[in-house]
């Protein structure tokens, strides 16, 4: 792993680290863990863009389930719901830039969550 990787805040289901964090916009390198996934989600104050830079993301956004390669990217829209995964068994890594009005944690409503939170 690398010394990136140990940066950032811990979850149950990887890490991530802010790379830049604005009035308008937010972006985050977020590592998932084999075998964990995301909860599933929707923000009413941000739209998101998904990079997969490394690994295969299992993607579910709005009523559509799919896999989505690194070097691929995943538009999700305000209210829309989603999730992201990694099946996998290496990490997945993506990028996410949060665009929007308000990027706080309680702009997250969590629909289903593995870890109960």
């Amino acid at each position: 792993m690398s010394s990136q990787y140990l940066e950032g805040p811990e979850r149950p289901w990887g890490r991530y680290q802010v790379l830049a964090d604005t009035e308008t916009y937010k972006v985050k390198t977020i590592w998932v863990e084999p075998g964990h996934r995301l909860s599933l989600q929707r923000h009413q104050k941000r739209e998101e863009h998904w990079y997969i830079v490394s690994g295969i993301a299992d993607v579910v956004l709005g009523d559509k389930e799919f896999k989505v390669e690194a070097g691929s990217s995943v538009e999700v829209a305000v209210g829309q719901v989603h999730r992201i995964g990694n099946s996998g068994t290496e990490v997945m890594i993506f990028v996410e830039v949060q665009r929007g009005t308000y990027f706080g944690e309680d702009d997250i409503e969590r629909i289903q969550d593995d870890y109960a939170r």
